[in-house]
């Protein structure tokens, strides 16, 4: 038995930790997904890519340790194991080896979009349930919406 006792209803609880734990491994995994690119990435923009991968990555750890704090606070104890990340993530596994540095941007771009788009669905979700895991997954959405945007208006296609 979990010893966090929550401020929501039993079925309220259930269903805010589940889309904070969806939450919780689309990051994870944009942060694993964002470092294999860093570590990959070639061509001219390389430079300019390679750090813009770091600052994705390091806000999607952030956000990952807020909303898995959030869950915890709820009594829903998160799981960021990594084959729960595998299992349930969202985003598409990018190639492994070296990737030209718009085809990373491409592969970014389409990452963050898989993210963004399920985000939006447990907003909605937590809107009645737990208007306080909502804000959270606003901000969040806010955060990687704005990364989204400066990624698609560098990539050429």
């Amino acid at each position: 038995m979990y010893a966090i006792h929550s401020p929501l209803p039993d079925a309220d609880r259930t269903a805010v930790g589940e889309a904070l734990q969806g939450a919780l491994v689309d990051l994870v995994d944009l942060s694993l997904v964002g470092k294999q690119l860093h570590w990959n990435v070639v061509g001219p923009r390389f430079r300019s890519v390679h750090l813009q991968l770091d600052e994705i990555v390091a806000l999607a750890r952030q956000h990952a340790d807020t909303v898995a704090e959030r869950a915890a606070a709820i009594g829903f104890p998160p799981d960021g194991r990594a084959r729960t990340v595998a299992d349930s993530s969202g985003i598409t596994a990018p190639v492994s080896g070296p990737i030209q540095d718009d085809d990373t941007v491409a592969a970014l771009v389409a990452a963050l979009g898989a993210v963004i788009a399920r985000m939006r669905q447990r907003i909605t979700a937590t809107a009645d349930p737990d208007p306080v895991s909502q804000d959270i997954l606003i901000g969040l959405t806010a955060d990687l919406e704005k990364y989204s945007w400066m990624a698609q208006a560098e990539h050429p296609g």
